[in-house]
This record gives structure tokens, C-alpha cells and sequence, in this order.
């Protein structure tokens, strides 16, 4: 088993306070958030959205790759996107669709296999399992040269 730790400390109210987050590898190091990179288009900081895409991304791309060897395909590269829409619903909001796209270069696999094992991997990975509260997770997969 494994555990990782990520942690935030905000300060300020509501959409005036400013979070900062860090993980114990340091990737992410007292990384700004608050509303304005959340919720507008201030890019000097993150929001939980792009982190969990990443996250997701990371995972599903893993899974693939690891599929891909367990069939017999070696992956020579894979580039995957994670698309989380956060939507509003009522008073709140709810991250309500998840779009991946996956490009990878995978000799000797034909078009068949190759989305089964990627459909395989979306439904398998940790993340897309801890996430399975989310309506609609999607995959648009493509087999490159």
C-alpha cells in the first residue's frame, strides 16, 4: 500500500482569500489558488480542477501503458489530456464531465485492440475509479504512427 500527502493553507474569506498548495515530493510548493484561477482566467495560479485532470491524466496514461505491455505491445509514446468541466448546480457546483483524449504510438497493434485496451484502462484506472461519481468520463483515443 501506498499513501501520498498533499496539503492547503488559505487565508482570507471566500472569494477575497488566497490558498496555498504543497505536496511532499515538493511538485507543488505553497502553488497559489483562489477564486480568480478558479472561476476566471487568472493564470497565476491552479484550481482543483486542473489537478485532478492532471491527476487523472497521469493515472489513465499509466494504466495504458501497462496494459499495453501486459498484452504484448511495448508503447513507444503516450500523450494524453484530461478535459474537467465544473458546472453549476443549484447554489453549488459539480464537476459534471471528464474528457480524455489519448494519442499514442503503439507498433504492431491494430485499431481494435488498441481502443479495447484503452477503454480497458479508462474503466481500470485508481482515479477513474475513485471518480466514478462523475456522470459522464469520456475517451477519444487515437492510434498514431
Amino acid at each position: 500500500m501506498t499513501e501520498k500527502t498533499a496539503s492547503v493553507h488559505w487565508e482570507g474569506q471566500g472569494k477575497k482569500g488566497q490558498g496555498q498548495i504543497s505536496t511532499e515530493t515538493a511538485a507543488l510548493k505553497a502553488y497559489p489558488y483562489g477564486f480568480g484561477s478558479r472561476f476566471e482566467d487568472d493564470r497565476r495560479g491552479t484550481n482543483p480542477e486542473e489537478l485532478l485532470g492532471a491527476a487523472h491524466a497521469a493515472c489513465f496514461t499509466m494504466a495504458f501503458s501497462f496494459a499495453c505491455d501486459k498484452a504484448g505491445f511495448a508503447t513507444t509514446s503516450v500523450d494524453t489530456q484530461a478535459k474537467v468541466r465544473l458546472a453549476t448546480e443549484g447554489d453549488g457546483f459539480v464537476i459534471d464531465r471528464i474528457a480524455l483524449t489519448l494519442k499514442a504510438v503503439v507498433p504492431g497493434i491494430d485499431e481494435a485492440r488498441f481502443q479495447e485496451i484503452a477503454e480497458e484502462a479508462k474503466k481500470g484506472c485508481p482515479l477513474s475509479k475513485a471518480l466514478a461519481s462523475v456522470p459522464e468520463i469520456t475517451l477519444a483515443a487515437t492510434l498514431g504512427q
